[in-house]
């Protein structure tokens, strides 16, 4: 034997092992990583799609909280959806007022698009949380409602829903 053989210090080719091994390792995290981001983001998406009703409304509202002030047209292209889905939906998030829209300037003439804003998500919550808490209500008075015979019943409201934020844009 050598003293190359006996030698602590690992071989090139072990070498060339470890870098695979941790080439291999920085993928698995990468791609675990890229999951966990688009697991959260599909969680997202669907607590909105509950909130806003469809998961349409819902990619619209993530795409104009990342993107604001954008035309329906950017909305179609950087989500993937049809433009008259887009044009529709936003239409009536508006009408909703879950968005907001003004014309953008241009200096030419011609036809000036809508552009469109989110309102922030605190101020989305809130504008839910009265139909909720009505929802709950009902349910909570359900019996005393029940046993009135078509008499207006008394009706308590037990449960109250309260937003708080302390987010320094709203």
């Amino acid at each position: 034997m050598s003293a190359e053989d006996t030698s602590d210090e690992p071989r090139s080719d072990d070498r060339a092992a470890e870098e695979d091994d941790q080439s291999t390792t920085r993928e698995r995290l990468g791609d675990g990583a890229d999951r966990a981001v688009t697991e959260f983001d599909q969680n997202v998406v669907d607590l909105l799609a509950w909130v806003l009703d469809t998961e349409t409304r819902a990619r619209i509202y993530v795409y104009l909280r990342q993107h604001p002030n954008s035309t329906s047209d950017e909305v179609s292209e950087g989500t993937g959806l049809y433009p008259s889905t887009v044009r529709e939906a936003l239409a009536e998030l508006h009408a909703e007022e879950r968005v907001t829209r003004q014309k953008r300037e241009s200096a030419g003439a011609g036809n000036n698009p809508y552009e469109y804003e989110t309102i922030a998500p605190s101020d989305l919550v809130r504008s839910v949380t009265e139909q909720v808490q009505s929802e709950l209500n009902t349910v909570f008075n359900l019996d005393s409602q029940l046993r009135a015979d078509g008499d207006d019943a008394a009706e308590s409201t037990p449960v109250t829903i309260t937003v708080d934020s302390d987010d320094a844009d709203d």
